[in-house]
């Protein structure tokens, strides 16, 4: 158990790290190894550990950037210029009650702050005061559907060709406690290449699911036919779903 659950960390790690990274990833064994582990790391981590929290004077004042390019287009442009007064976060799907809300109605509900690292898959780690609305308070504000399964979070950012990036949690997952879509990074509102207005925050897992620049949630009861199936664009090249740490 212990070398499968090494194994599949270790490969997750280097998956973002140039040539090697490449190499694993189109490599079928290593691909089968992520594949027969994935369910035992969700199982014995996914739900239930908590990510170690620090203290202020452990924060990383100059947060690196991760990801693609902040996005360019005229309607974020448009967003940034009159400091997101007119952002509202869809929340629709497999809920009894679709919402949109205002970044004035997110910041006016209740704030939870963690001070988590991020760790990303290219193999850097930084930490950062991060506070914002447990997501799991948001999805009780618009209640599931017996048939909701995954909350699926759909970006504003794309990967040059268009192509816009999304993510996506089951629901236990997307109800951990420290699950937040973040406002507010090292005590100031989140800047635009940190992911402004709202990006999830999900400190149990490879930063590439902490999503960036989120537009709309969708609840869903399958991700199989939503892009290429896989639950978020770098699981569609490849990488894992689940991406424990």
């Amino acid at each position: 158990m212990r070398r499968r659950l090494f194994l599949a960390s270790a490969a997750s790690a280097l998956a973002g790290c140039g040539p090697i990274g490449s190499a694993l990833n189109n490599n079928d064994n290593v691909r089968r190894i992520l594949a027969s582990a994935e369910g035992l790391n969700h199982f014995l981590i996914g739900t239930r550990g908590l990510a170690r929290e620090y203290r202020d004077n452990d924060v990383d004042r100059h947060f690196r950037v991760n990801g693609f390019a902040t996005p360019s287009d005229t309607r974020y442009a448009d967003l940034v210029a009159r400091n997101f007064a007119p952002y509202r976060l869809i929340v629709e799907g497999a809920v009894e009650r679709p919402q949109t809300f205002s970044l004035a109605q997110l910041q006016r509900m209740p704030q939870q702050t963690q001070i988590t690292r991020h760790d990303c898959v290219e193999g850097w780690s930084v930490i950062g005061k991060w506070s914002g609305v447990r997501l799991g308070g948001l999805l009780d504000v618009v209640g599931l559907r017996n048939d909701a399964r995954y909350v699926v979070f759909r970006c504003m950012d794309n990967d040059g060709s268009g192509n816009l990036y999304y993510e996506s949690l089951d629901l236990h997952q997307a109800r951990h406690p420290q699950a937040l879509l973040a406002l507010r990074l090292n005590d100031a509102p989140l800047d635009p290449d940190h992911g402004a207005p709202v990006r999830l925050r999900v400190p149990t897992q490879l930063g590439y699911k902490s999503a960036k620049w989120i537009a709309r949630i969708e609840v869903v009861g399958s991700f199989a036919t939503i892009a290429g199936g896989h639950g978020g664009y770098w699981e569609d090249q490849g990488y894992e779903w689940y991406a424990g740490i």
